[in-house]
């Protein structure tokens, strides 16, 4: 390795955080507000900017990690008994300024151990994270949103997983002065989770609580929305003979747009829903695959 390598920033870096503050923002989303003079240190390079939270393992023992640019070949070292748990979530805001950063948590009880800190932590709980070094050259990456220039219409699906991120690309777009025109359909849990979205003229919400239906299978409402309202353009469709097939079985989905066209969509959620999505887009609406993100935020099993 050079001297330069060495020397270079990492991309991603471990930050130590303490809670400063609860609010819920629905029944199903809390935001947690973290303080700490490293954040001065961290960056936002887009409103689905993807950081790893570290909790304590299945013994319920937290190791603290040392603050460096090698913190996961520090993790990989220690005993696979006492490493941290790791969780992906999306970091919602950063102020270098006021030394804060925020981050959605949806609650599911004691389910899993972040929705059980997010549902127990009081201000001044002490909180791991990696996040995106500002002290690092260049784009940290961790994201997918990346519209061109010229885009004109959006599709974004989201269940609640995905909310934080789908809500931050909503309040992006609403600080450019002529926004793309925007199809959204977000699934959450319960009626009361439907938040208002006065804030975003330029875009039509479609919320789907599942507690409406009665619904229990993760992007059924997703699923049947996209079918009866999506909107796609002739222009983003493709004309193929073969179908894009199915998924390998416990296979993540995850594809990244790449198309530079009018058309742009966002898609995340549930594994098995949103393959369901991406085949149903793909082959049955003839969509160009590479005018759309697919992601599996997490898999139901």
């Amino acid at each position: 390795m050079s001297l330069a390598n060495r020397t270079t920033s990492s991309a991603y870096r471990l930050f130590n955080l303490r809670l400063e503050s609860k609010a819920l923002l629905s029944p199903s989303l809390v935001r947690c507000v973290f303080t700490g003079p490293e954040v001065r240190q961290m960056k936002l390079d887009a409103p689905d900017q993807r950081i790893k939270l570290l909790f304590a393992n299945e013994h319920g023992e937290l190791t603290p990690m040392a603050v460096s640019d090698t913190w996961y070949q520090d993790y990989l070292a220690l005993p696979r008994e006492r490493r941290p748990i790791l969780r992906t979530y999306t970091l919602r805001l950063v102020s270098r300024e006021s030394q804060q950063a925020a981050i959605d948590f949806v609650l599911h009880g004691d389910t899993g151990p972040a929705s059980s800190w997010a549902s127990h932590a009081k201000p001044g709980d002490a909180l791991q994270i990696v996040a995106p070094n500002a002290d690092a050259d260049g784009d940290s990456g961790g994201y997918e949103w990346a519209p061109h220039d010229g885009v004109e219409q959006v599709l974004l699906i989201a269940d609640e997983t995905a909310l934080p991120a789908a809500m931050g690309i909503l309040e992006q777009l609403a600080t450019q002065p002529s926004p793309p025109s925007v199809q959204a359909f977000f699934e959450v849990p319960k009626i009361a989770d439907c938040v208002t979205t006065a804030d975003f003229p330029f875009a039509q919400i479609n919320w789907l609580p599942r507690e409406e239906t009665g619904s229990t299978v993760w992007g059924e409402r997703l699923l049947a929305a996209v079918r009866q309202a999506a909107k796609i353009p002739a222009s983003a469709c493709t004309h193929r003979d073969e179908t894009v097939g199915e998924m390998p079985e416990g296979e993540l989905l995850w594809e990244r747009a790449t198309a530079h066209r009018p058309f742009y969509g966002w898609a995340a959620g549930e594994s098995s829903a949103i393959k369901r999505l991406r085949r149903y887009l793909l082959d049955e609406r003839h969509l160009d695959k590479e005018t759309i993100n697919f992601m599996a935020y997490w898999s139901h099993r």
